[in-house]
């Protein structure tokens, strides 16, 4: 509820009126393929499917763990960006397609923010490495 009190003449006016609902969202397009949802930062989140699907058709696979991390395990023929490094690191054309991932999917959506806000405008986050073997 929103409420104002307005100084009229000596008088002091109270008004107060609900605030409407929110719209109900929208149902999800008809255009969007299985096995990959939109995030709430605006981010595409995909399943190991779908991911898989992407880096063979030349998706480049980005590792944002640490480099130890990366060096103790990592998905076959993924490179190593530490999420620390990718708002300043070269991945390639802004229009070429980046799937990431990292352990939780904490980094890698933190990741894809920053790919976002620098212009990539096809970034998919796997979320957690062990999405993959799903």
């Amino acid at each position: 509820m929103v409420t104002r009190a307005i100084a009229l003449g000596g008088f002091l006016l109270v008004a107060g009126c609900a605030t409407p609902s929110p719209a109900p969202s929208p149902a999800p397009s008809p255009s969007e393929a299985p096995g990959r949802s939109a995030t709430p930062a605006g981010q595409e989140q995909v399943d190991a499917a779908r991911a898989k699907k992407l880096v063979a058709e030349g998706a480049r696979l980005v590792d944002v763990r640490s480099p130890d991390e990366y060096a103790a395990k990592h998905i076959e023929g993924a490179e190593n960006a530490p999420v620390e490094t990718v708002d300043t690191r070269d991945l390639g054309p802004k229009d070429s397609a980046i799937v990431l991932y990292c352990a939780s999917g904490r980094r890698s959506a933190r990741a894809a923010a920053a790919l976002r806000a620098r212009g990539y405008t096809r970034v998919y986050d796997l979320g957690a490495m062990s999405s993959w073997e799903k």
